[in-house]
């Protein structure tokens, strides 16, 4: 089928001459443009551009298209999440009524919860609790807009677990409309049994899963959480080598609790994408700017946890391309909404109307090497797209706390027309 979208107020295109995730000012840099239809053919874009240019160039395509009247409307790219923990199972909203009570996390976590918690309850459930729970959750994202998530494992630690995990996500991908970027994260967390031993357990990654999974083609990538109590930079670095040498490509959990090289360690290892950064140096961010890693920013976990927030500013400044997550997980930011992750990163993070937008379409794509195909409305580019109940841009923030979705097209279909799913 193809689509004509009419009438718009603004189309916010993201196209940009720039081959690349966009840096500095050119975050700013949204392609705003009016008086423009889209016109989407087999499921993507074929032009953006005056009614009048694109009847001139497509005259059999637009008599026979399904006209989309966006009358009043804002039309933009698919939003892209490129960091979420979606396969999991269970809640924990009673540590959260804890922490609002007074206690610490890191307390709740010596006494056997927070990611254990997580752990266990996700090493216990069946395939089909999982895959059902998660399909769920992948519903209200796309509900919220979103037109592509990333989704890791991590929260097994044995090769069972971590494979019925990645199954799921596999699973999804080939049934749910959303399009997932599956990530191996076995380098989560060390399992309690591996505590003193935890060379063992990298061996163990390395020399048994990572194979694993890249002969069962289960993930496009592999994260590792390098951190004080976790990965230390060595293991980190070795586990990350090894993926890439299996053609896994790799991320990194870095800098999130304390200063740890992570920065430094994404550059090192031709990682693609590094999260959380709030203690990175300046040096770190520097060759991370040199080397164009995306910084994805997690503003959902320091809002849940009442947590001081990462200098985006400071990231954008130093050349950083910067792209911001929902971070979506039980413990430290059960959100699927990627809209309020915006809200709160203009409102908290000193970052503008406009690169917040950029960091959740065509540089959060670069995160997981999608830049290319989604993100902005090009020609050529899949027709991922999003009619919004806004007048403008601009109250897509300042109206703040809304999803704003009207209709949701990912590849070229329909599938979320006036805020509801289509069956």
């Amino acid at each position: 089928m193809n689509l004509l979208i009419v009438n718009a107020n603004e189309v916010i295109t993201m196209a940009n001459e720039i081959d690349g995730p966009r840096k500095k000012e050119a975050m700013k840099e949204i392609g705003v443009q009016q008086h423009v239809s889209v016109l989407v053919v087999e499921g993507r874009v074929a032009g953006v551009a005056p009614l009048e240019e694109l009847r001139a160039e497509f005259p059999h395509l637009i008599d026979n298209a399904t006209l989309i009247d966006a009358s009043g409307q804002v039309v933009m790219p698919g939003l892209v999440d490129c960091h979420t923990h979606l396969v999991h199972e269970g809640t924990r909203e009673d540590e959260f009524h804890m922490c609002l009570e007074g206690r610490e996390y890191m307390d709740i976590l010596k006494a056997g919860g927070g990611i254990y918690t997580t752990m266990k309850k996700t090493q216990e459930a069946a395939f089909e609790e999982l895959y059902e729970k998660a399909y769920m959750h992948l519903n209200q994202f796309l509900k919220h807009g979103v037109t592509t998530v990333e989704t890791k494992s991590g929260y097994s630690l044995d090769w069972a677990g971590e494979k019925k995990q990645l199954e799921v996500a596999k699973a999804l991908q080939a049934a749910h409309p959303i399009e997932l970027a599956i990530t191996f994260m076995g380098a989560h967390v060390i399992p309690a049994e591996y505590k003193g031993k935890e060379e063992v357990f990298v061996d163990e990654l390395i020399q048994s899963m990572l194979p694993q999974v890249a002969e069962g083609q289960l993930a496009e990538f592999n994260d590792v959480f390098c951190g004080e109590g976790r990965f230390t930079p060595n293991q980190a670095c070795r586990i990350l080598e090894a993926s890439r040498e299996l053609g896994l490509t790799p991320k990194v959990h870095a800098d999130a609790v304390t200063p740890y090289v992570g920065a430094e360690l994404a550059v090192e290892v031709g990682a693609i994408s590094a999260s959380h950064l709030q203690y990175a140096s300046k040096k770190g961010l520097e060759a991370m700017a040199k080397a164009e890693v995306t910084a994805v920013l997690l503003p959902g976990t320091a809002f849940f946890l009442r947590d001081s927030y990462v200098k985006a500013r400071q990231i954008i400044d130093a050349g950083v391309p910067v792209a911001i997550a929902t971070a979506f997980n039980p413990g430290s930011s059960p959100t699927v909404s990627l809209p309020l992750i915006q809200n709160i990163a203009c409102f908290n993070m000193d970052m503008t109307m406009e690169e917040v937008l950029t960091a959740t379409t065509i540089n959060a794509a670069y995160a997981i090497n999608r830049g290319r195909e989604i993100g902005s409305l090009e020609r050529g580019k899949r027709a991922d797209i999003l009619i919004l109940d806004v007048e403008n841009y601009k109250q897509i923030q300042y109206f703040y706390g809304v999803n704003h979705t009207n209709t949701v097209i990912k590849d070229g279909k329909v599938v979320v027309r006036d805020g509801q799913l289509v069956s």
